[in-house]
């Protein structure tokens, strides 16, 4: 029997203008404009990654942005890290969020830092701000600097995980009193579900939109992701420097996944760990690219969460969003 959407998803939804609680996550580098826009024509969200807009995909950024709104009327959100890292980085950020303001974007998923400044940008045009967090301390900063909401990134998720089960973060979380965004874990109706009875207001989802026919990703990888179960997702250091889920390949199981002697001294120096940081930038921007559009698979470093488990197919953006919603429906 179908049920309506919890008074919290139904919120969310409306304060965003979409259908369904559920966030397509940017990902690097798997987040091409076809992706994002079909996310967001199936009734979600959709959230464009800048860099994997530009550098991996090869659009002009006010273009890219364009391309999307071409595809679909619905709306769509931008991702903006404002980590800092370089300056000539930090004022690219500036002006991409300027420019997706001048295009009409109105929700922003902040990361990597206080976003106080995308915030007074975005309100100061009726736009949204939610600020990713793995634990209570990043929430109260997040949230002292203007974020209206939280995605809030547990254990089971592809990427820079979190340390906390779903129900521990909704636990710790939940008395801030704004809406929150479960990202990991969520890769069938069971998973989604779980997490809107925990109390959720939507689910950000990433793996399961890379098995996805709009994803640009290579064939291997989608299909790493569908042969994947849970066991198979592991953390490795060897790419960004912290730990990251990925896909046990060979190339993981033959690079190890743990930082030699050097590299954990390096971090440690106050003085050598931006240049560190910065190196492992680098590298991990242009091995994820390559791993992720390499159709002989040779180059396996593919990240996911353990959400794989749930994932048993290739399917379109809509079909997906269908099958993980029902028998879930809108309120009459």
């Amino acid at each position: 029997m179908n049920r309506a959407l919890p008074a919290a998803a139904q919120q969310f939804c409306k304060q965003l203008g979409i259908r369904y609680p559920v966030i397509g996550g940017a990902m690097y580098p798997c987040s091409n404009p076809e992706l994002t826009a079909a996310v967001s024509a199936a009734g979600g969200i959709g959230i464009l990654q800048p860099i994997s807009l530009t550098y991996v995909h090869g659009h002009e950024y006010r273009k890219g942005i364009r391309l999307m709104q071409s595809l679909t009327d619905k709306p769509i959100g931008m991702n903006a890290l404002i980590e800092k890292s370089s300056k000539k980085y930090q004022q690219r950020m500036s002006e991409w969020v300027d420019i997706a303001l001048e295009e009409g974007i109105r929700f922003f998923v902040t990361s990597l830092g206080k976003p106080d400044w995308v915030a007074q940008r975005v309100h100061a045009v009726g736009g949204l701000v939610y600020h990713d967090v793995t634990e209570l301390k990043w929430a109260r900063i997040g949230l002292d600097n203007g974020a209206d909401g939280l995605i809030c990134v547990n254990n089971r998720a592809g990427g820079h995980a979190g340390q906390k089960s779903m129900r521990q973060l909704f636990e710790e979380l939940h008395h801030l009193g704004v809406p929150l965004v479960c990202a990991g874990g969520i890769g069938e109706a069971r998973d989604f579900h779980a997490a809107m009875d925990c109390g959720y207001a939507a689910c950000q989802l990433g793996t399961r939109f890379i098995a996805s026919k709009e994803c640009r990703a290579s064939e291997a990888y989608k299909q790493a992701v569908v042969d994947a179960g849970e066991a198979d997702i592991v953390l490795s250091e060897r790419v960004t420097g912290v730990p990251v889920s990925v896909i046990n390949t060979e190339f993981i199981r033959r690079s190890g996944t743990r930082l030699g002697w050097f590299a954990r001294w390096m971090l440690r120096g106050s003085k050598t760990r931006h240049w560190m940081r910065i190196y492992y930038g680098l590298k991990s921007v242009w091995q994820l690219k390559r791993a992720s559009l390499d159709e002989k698979g040779e180059h396996d470093y593919w990240q996911a969460g353990k959400s794989v488990a749930g994932i048993g197919s290739i399917e379109s953006c809509e079909s997906i969003m269908q099958q993980l919603i029902n028998p879930v429906v809108e309120d009459s």
